[in-house]
Order: structure tokens, then C-alpha cells, then sequence
């Protein structure tokens, strides 16, 4: 099985408030004993916090159930009880909640950014705050109320600088292994790939960028076919797009145009983003067919050709990516 997950559903509750006390003062030197409960406790929260050393949802994987701790009662000497432990979900970067009618209600972009899923309950008064000139001595007190509870689902969408969109075999997982320390698994069969990989890539002057390998497309994929919405999503948070088309397609253009149109089918906001057109799997050809090849796009969509096994086209590649993101 797969260590990458990406989207897991589970059942939260937020902790009960503890009861008011009703508690009466029966000290020798108190006239008819007056009210002296303290106030409930309030119920634990559920909390989504950022962790930016997570990159998968997997820790959740197995979670069914997550509970918050109930709030403490109150006590005589009019004491409130102590809070209920607070629960932490801690999530990758990218991470989005999702209430059970599907509204999104909350994302997680920044690490250590903390966000309240479901409000502990409030904890009930004392009989303290009862006591009037026609009741000194109220004997009853506020029960806690309880917390929020309700399915929660977690979607992840990778977080990235550059993501990289391209048919099966178009060479994104062998360009990652080449810019990157990152190993993706690389063979000579289409989805290769079949969960997202990240890599660091060092640029100049000790600068970096992070690069996103995107399990391939295939025509349909806006509509679920292969791997559909899966890897489609994890596109929408990447800043710029690099799309690799191969050397040895047999027509460049076209399958760019392919490309572009599955994303659009998705998400329309996405043929918005910064990109750039790249021909992978250079080595294969000479200047003469890159001079064809390149004929076959409009002058304003001219591709970079590179090859990531002989390097050929890498440094301009990077600075090309740089500009983008930077430019």
C-alpha cells in the first residue's frame, strides 16, 4: 500500500461543558449559607493545526473516531473546573476540511496555523450567578452544554512552486530525480507514478524551489477516468505549471492542447496560472527536428526542450522556472 494519502474522513467530538455546582456554604460563620458553586469547565476543542513537516495524511489513515475531553465540573467555594484537554489534528500544509454537506471550513497554508474544528461545549453556571433578593439560597445550577461533533474530511492538495503536467511516461518522475534529491520510482510503463512526490531543487546563490511530480494525465481525467479528481486537485495549488510534452509524441501541439483542455474541464482557474511548455526527452532529437517541432507551436507558446538523463536544457530550464516565480 501506498504511504501517500490524501484524503481520509472522520467522525469528531468536541468535549461536553462540565455542570455548575449548586454547591451551598455551610461555614459556622456564614448567615443561611450563602451560594458558593463555581461554574462548569469548558468542553475540550477539536483543533486542525499545520505541520509542515507532514506531507501525507497517512498518520489519520486508520482514525475513526476523535474525541475531546469533557469539561470539569465546578466546585464549592465557587471554583470553575478546568477546561477539557484541547485535541490536536496535525495536518501537511495544503490540507482542507470539509463539513458533511461539503462546505469547505477550513484550509491549512501556513505551519503552526491553528484552526477550531468543533467548539467544546460551554460549561453551565454556578448557583452563584442565580442568587437574587427573593432566592438568597438557589439550590440548583446550570448543566454544561454539550460540544459539537460531526464528520469531517480531510483533502489534500499539494502545496508546491512548479508542478509538473504531463501524459504517463512524459518523463516528469526521471526530470524530479534529476533537479531534486527526491526517488521517485521510474519505470518504462505508463502511471509509474500513482501518488504525488516533492522535491527540494537548488537553484543559484543557494536558492530553491519546491517541484511537484503529478501522476499523469489522460484524456477524460476531468471527468474521473484513471486517476482523475485524485491527481487533479493536487494541481490547483501549485504557483506555475510545467507541461512536458515527449519527444517522440506524435503531435507536440496537440497533446499540450490535450493537456490544457483536461485542466480546464477541471477548473477553468487553472488555464489562468503562469506556465511553461517544455519538450522532455531531447536526446532524441537533433537541432533540425527541434526546429520542426517547435513550428508546430504558436510563437507566443515556444517550448524549451531539455533531457533530463545527458542534463541537456536543464540549467534553462531552471532559470526559465525562476523567472516565473520570481519575475
Amino acid at each position: 500500500m501506498s504511504n501517500f494519502v490524501d484524503y481520509v474522513k472522520i467522525h469528531c467530538k468536541s468535549g461536553h461543558g462540565g455542570a455548575g455546582s449548586a454547591h451551598l456554604n455551610r461555614e459556622k460563620y456564614v448567615p443561611k449559607g450563602g451560594p458558593d458553586g463555581g461554574d462548569g469547565g469548558r468542553g475540550g476543542h477539536v483543533i486542525l493545526k499545520g505541520d509542515s513537516h507532514e506531507w501525507t495524511l497517512l498518520p489519520l489513515r486508520y482514525t475513526r473516531h476523535i474525541k475531546a475531553e469533557r469539561g470539569v465540573n465546578g466546585s464549592k467555594n465557587q471554583l470553575t473546573g478546568a477546561y477539557g484537554e484541547d485535541v490536536y489534528i496535525e495536518v501537511p500544509l495544503g490540507t482542507i476540511a470539509k463539513n458533511e454537506d461539503g462546505e469547505v471550513v477550513a484550509e491549512i497554508l501556513e505551519h503552526g496555523q491553528e484552526i477550531i474544528l468543533m467548539h467544546g461545549g460551554k460549561g453551565g453556571k454556578g448557583n452563584e450567578h442565580f442568587k437574587s433578593s427573593t432566592n438568597q439560597t438557589p439550590r440548583y445550577a446550570q448543566p454544561g452544554l454539550p460540544g459539537e461533533e460531526g464528520y469531517i474530511t480531510f483533502e489534500l492538495k499539494l502545496l508546491a512552486d512548479v508542478g509538473l503536467v504531463g501524459f504517463p511516461n512524459a518523463g516528469k518522475s526521471t526530470l524530479l530525480a534529476a533537479v531534486s534529491a527526491a526517488k521517485p520510482k521510474i519505470a518504462d510503463y505508463a502511471f509509474t507514478t500513482l501518488t504525488p512526490n516533492l522535491g527540494i531543487v537548488d537553484y543559484r546563490n543557494y536558492k530553491s524551489f519546491v517541484m511537484a511530480d503529478i501522476p499523469g494525465i489522460i484524456e477524460g481525467a476531468a471527468e474521473g477516468k484513471g486517476l482523475g479528481h485524485r491527481f487533479l486537485r493536487h494541481i490547483e495549488r501549485n504557483s506555475i505549471l510545467l507541461f512536458m510534452i515527449p519527444a517522440d509524441s506524435e503531435d507536440h501541439f496537440q497533446e499540450f492542447k490535450i493537456l490544457e483542455n483536461e485542466l480546464k474541464e477541471y477548473n477553468p482557474e487553472l488555464v489562468d496560472k503562469d506556465y511553461i511548455i517544455s519538450v522532455s526527452k531531447a536526446d532524441l532529437l537533433d537541432d533540425e527536428l527541434k526546429v520542426e517541432v517547435a513550428k508546430e507551436f504558436p510563437e507566443n507558446r515556444q517550448p524549451l526542450f531539455f533531457s533530463a538523463v545527458t542534463q541537456e536544457g536543464l540549467v534553462e530550464l531552471k532559470d526559465a522556472i525562476w523567472k516565473k516565480l520570481h519575475g
